[in-house]
């Protein structure tokens, strides 16, 4: 099984061996069919830039597959019903593969902005949580909404994200790295909460005692 920490590289058959069309205008008149194999090799090949470690390329390809498969689908265009063509009726099966390549189209941009030298976490994030829409479960994106979720700072929602990685791959050693961290994270903050509430109560002690002895000597003055 694939480490959660790579990206995918899944086949998609026939689509994957169609001629690139990069930088075709997406246009909803062209077959369905065709927009999915232009998304699919776009997909390829941005796998093929990946692997040579040609980030910036990889980004633009997969960036480009998903602009193609926005003409067709209807999550996106209902939003704005009523203006531009109108979304074709896809079949259950190219349902099916739209939404892969866009999963996987969405994590491998999450695994190419954790390669660059300034990590745009927020991004990688939100990349992460669209494929959790349509896959609650993969382990891919909630390993990567765990790191990023770490790195904005919020522990506690970043270990849950991993806890439900590490069930999905219990002996990926990535995912129990940041599942230690995030631990490690919260028990800081809880030690900070504790020494601080510990301040507070001895701050207020010694307030209380204060008072005590102000009364006292202003008791004694008037004698």
């Amino acid at each position: 099984t694939a480490s959660p920490a790579s990206p995918d590289y899944t086949s998609l058959g026939a689509a994957a061996a169609a001629p690139s069309s990069f930088g075709h205008k997406p246009n909803s008149a062209r077959p369905v069919s065709a927009l999915l194999e232009e998304a699919a090799q776009m997909k390829t090949e941005g796998n093929a830039f990946y692997k040579d470690k040609n980030i910036r390329s990889a980004i633009g390809r997969y960036h480009r597959a998903l602009l193609v498969l926005r003409t067709i689908d209807s999550d996106v265009t209902t939003s704005v019903k009523g203006f531009g063509p109108k979304t074709p009726v896809l079949t259950p099966e190219q349902e099916a593969l739209m939404r892969n390549t866009q999963v996987d189209c969405y994590n491998n941009l999450a695994a190419c902005l954790l390669q660059k030298k300034s990590v745009d976490y927020a991004r990688v994030q939100e990349y992460s949580l669209r494929v959790l829409k349509w896959r609650p479960g993969n382990a891919k994106a909630l390993y990567r909404a765990g790191v990023a979720t770490l790195e904005m700072g919020d522990a506690d929602a970043a270990k849950e994200y991993l806890i439900q990685a590490s069930k999905e791959q219990p002996n990926d050693a990535n995912v129990r790295k940041y599942l230690q961290r995030a631990e490690e994270k919260l028990n800081q903050e809880l030690q900070k909460e504790k020494a601080m509430y510990r301040g507070m109560f001895s701050s207020g002690q010694n307030d209380r005692s204060g008072d005590g002895i102000n009364q006292t000597r202003r008791a004694g003055d008037g004698v």
